[in-house]
């Protein structure tokens, strides 16, 4: 085993038992009995967290009309599931949006610093239908939010869109074969079929802090961030903080891109941290126009398909994108055992390739702290600041200013030992025994994960006979392909319901949508009117979902809690990871691949 790790990793450094023991400790130290119930849920009082501050909505007349087919959602699973039905031919296409324009999660996320973190020429779609190439390797909110505005013109999808309103029931009407589409805007539409483009992570969560009403000062969710008040914009300068004493609640994805700009800008910061973000190198820059104007028809997809083979464990000659992502893929999948089994002659046997790539996590998790030291000036502050628990316990971060803002005189880390705040007050903060006055309070405290698919949405969804998606999918998802379910005809799931998760998410968002929309194109060439997941059918997918399961939920339990392992409790339905095909992205797509040129419709029944 030993031959196996020095053939790819070298001569090991370290003590894996001793870290193997200090992961679980801060582990211990961070779970909590309340799980996912510690977060509140932004209804009644706390219902002004997800207003749209962006736009004012204009006053329309409710609608009672019908539409062939009706889009729920405008961001990235929507736009590309509408793009996809209008090249097909579909005409008759309405989106219905809650945020006032197309966009998604880039619409709401408009923090100071936002930005994609997988390569925008692989992440933004669509980029040679418009023929498009980004301005950086990473591009910016502004930009990625342009961008899901030209799908938006491009397809037409604006002419027939519902935007600025939530839908609040959706009900099957086995009679009419119509869905019928209730709103907070008064409209009672029809459409034969419906397209759930939700998003996995769109509904804002806060913690269930004591005192989280009584605070006097200003306060915002950064999902709805609050520029009037702080002034400046995505590339920063907020200027109005200069006197403000701020506090963020966070150290995820989203704070590590927007506590630059606040530490460079507020009088005074205070970052309150219960668990370190990995933070890595990100090395943004500008696209190469020499490098863009060599590209050639079909770039795009041979990006994103050598992109996601990398990063599922498999070979390819060239890296492309040659990033951090590639980078931990290298070394954390079976490309790590296959570069062993080479310069070894031989396969790897038994454990060895586990352990192999367990090791290499230690390694590189090791670079990272290392990296932290390097970095930040005072050793307690780099201390605290470091994550002890493998690589994909969380969603791993790259940012090349995060850690330096800890070396700012005005800048303060609150490292609550995996405890958290303990209290909001009237004036501030209590952590660790000690009160933090404050005049802002943002939370960076991410979107509900681990709760119900219909409590996300927003809305119930009955179906046949008046069962709804709630009871149904109470013991556990079931689908066909992860996009159809028994009971509930004419409607259609794209993310993360019995589907693979991959890295690169408006990717899968992609194959899906040209699976859905192979799917109606069939019913309209067949003559039918419906079209429904068997029970057979559905039966086969949640047998070949056992099947690949992985062995991940053993790994997940050992993680420092997070929405990777539902906060630390383990057997979650609604989890994260739950609905993930455990065959992994590549033999996912293949066989959504096989099953349309197979043609026979396998597992569905059209009427």
């Amino acid at each position: 085993m030993q031959e196996a790790i020095e053939a790819v990793l070298g001569k090991i450094d370290f003590d894996p038992e001793e870290l193997q023991t200090k992961y679980l400790e801060e582990r211990d130290k961070r779970l909590r009995t309340d799980a996912n119930e510690q977060y509140v849920e932004v209804t009644g009082d706390f219902s002004n967290y997800v207003d749209d501050p962006y736009v004012e909505s204009q006053d329309r007349a409710p609608l009672f009309d019908d539409v062939e087919i009706a889009v729920i959602g405008g961001g990235f699973g929507g736009l590309l599931m509408g793009g996809r039905l209008k090249e097909a031919g579909f005409s008759d296409v309405r989106v219905i949006e809650k945020g006032g324009d197309f966009g998604g999660t880039w619409y709401w996320n408009r923090y100071p610093g936002a930005m994609c973190d997988v390569e925008s020429y692989c992440y933004l779609p669509m980029l040679e239908e418009l023929s498009y190439v980004p301005k950086n390797k990473y591009s910016f909110a502004p930009e990625i939010m342009e961008h899901t505005q030209n799908i938006a013109h491009h397809y037409d999808l604006y002419d027939n869109a519902c935007l600025s309103t939530s839908v609040t029931a959706l009900t099957w009407n086995d009679t009419d074969k119509r869905w019928l589409i209730e709103t907070d805007r008064g409209d009672r539409m029809t459409a034969q079929f419906v397209a759930m483009a939700n998003g996995p992570l769109n509904r804002p969560k806060l913690p269930g802090i004591s005192g989280i009403n009584d605070f006097k000062g200003h306060t915002f969710h950064t999902s709805r961030w609050d520029y009037e008040y702080t002034g400046g914009s995505n590339a920063g300068d907020l200027s109005n903080l200069k006197d403000k004493k701020v506090g963020i609640i966070g150290t995820g994805a989203t704070a590590v891109q927007c506590i630059p700009h606040l530490g460079a800008s507020a009088k005074e910061l205070y970052v309150f941290q219960r668990t370190p973000s990995s933070v890595d190198v990100r090395n943004n820059r500008e696209t190469d126009p020499e490098w863009a104007g060599s590209l050639e028809a079909g770039w795009q997809e041979r990006r994103m398909e050598n992109f996601n083979v990398l990063v599922s464990g498999g070979d390819q000659d060239e890296d492309l994108v040659a990033d951090g992502w590639t980078d931990i893929f290298r070394n954390l999948t079976g490309t790590a055992a296959k570069l062993a089994s080479r310069k070894l002659g031989r396969r790897l046997v038994g454990r060895e390739k586990g352990h192999l790539m367990k090791m290499a996590d230690y390694q590189k998790m090791n670079t990272v702290r290392d990296r932290v030291d390097d970095i930040v000036q005072d050793p307690a502050t780099a201390e605290a600041l470091k994550p002890w628990y493998r690589q994909f316990c969380k969603r791993p971060c790259f940012h090349d200013e995060y850690l330096p803002t800890f070396n700012r005189e005005n800048v303060t880390l609150v490292d609550t030992q995996g405890v958290g705040v303990q209290e909001i007050t009237p004036t501030g903060i209590i952590a660790n025994g000690k009160e933090y006055e404050l005049d802002c309070l943002i939370f960076a405290t991410g979107f509900e994960v681990g709760t119900s698919y219909t409590r996300r949405a927003g809305y119930e969804i009955v179906g046949r006979n008046g069962n709804t998606l709630s009871d149904k999918w109470a013991p556990g998802l079931r689908t066909l392909h992860g996009m159809q379910t028994n009971d509930f005809p004419n409607c259609f799931f794209l993310g993360f319901t019995q589907t693979a998760v991959t890295v690169n998410v408006p990717q899968a968002l992609n194959e899906q949508a040209k699976h859905i929309t192979y799917m109606i194109d069939q019913v309209r060439s067949q003559g039918g009117s419906t079209i429904e997941a068997t029970s057979e059918g559905e039966q086969g997918w949640v047998d070949e979902m056992v099947d690949k399961a992985t062995l991940g939920e053993r790994f997940r339990a050992e993680c420092t809690p997070g929405y990777y392992n539902n906060e630390g409790k383990t057997g979650n339905t609604n989890g994260f990871f739950t609905g993930s095909y455990g065959g992994g992205p590549l033999r996912f797509h293949r066989i959504l691949a096989d099953w349309r040129e197979n043609g026979t419709m396998q597992g569905t029944e059209i009427s």
